[in-house]
């Protein structure tokens, strides 16, 4: 497993790879030590940092997709969500084929995503519009949309 740690506008990060495979993101990481040399996490810092200064909207990285079934589901809806625009949990669910009151597995299997930012749960809202719970905590949510989409919040 290698590790790295990276500074961003919404605080640090601790990125994780294993197996040739981003497996983590981490929120509020505190630097430690030399870099992890390792190819995947040079890209995935990159593209990161490209995120950040607005020069990219998608992130192209092998995934670990380690989760359960239906975890893996609503990941894979998360990243359909394109850059700029959010979703509420029941529109999820419903896009998936289930009822509004699997709203709430939505949002578990949400915040249980291992990898914020780049499968973008950040972009899930509550069926108002409003912030909701995030893992990286509201703060960072509004900053991530809002860097998206100037003007949003």
């Amino acid at each position: 497993m290698s590790t790295r740690w990276m500074d961003s506008p919404i605080g640090g990060l601790r990125l994780h790879a294993s197996a040739g495979l981003l497996t983590a993101i981490e929120f509020g990481a505190e630097p430690q030590g030399r870099p992890t040399p390792d190819p995947l996490l040079d890209d995935a810092q990159q593209q990161l940092q490209e995120y950040f200064t607005g020069d990219r909207r998608s992130f192209d990285l092998p995934l670990a997709n380690d989760g359960t079934e239906f975890q893996r589901k609503v990941w894979g809806e998360l990243r359909r969500i394109p850059f700029g625009e959010t979703a509420s949990y029941g529109e999820i669910a419903r896009r998936l084929g289930y009822e509004n009151v699997i709203s709430r597995a939505v949002g578990a299997a949400n915040g249980a995503n291992p990898l914020p930012i780049v499968v973008p749960c950040h972009r899930v809202v509550g069926s108002d519009g409003s912030l909701t719970g995030y893992a990286g905590g509201i703060e960072r949510k509004r900053v991530l949309l809002e860097l998206e989409r100037p003007g949003l919040f």
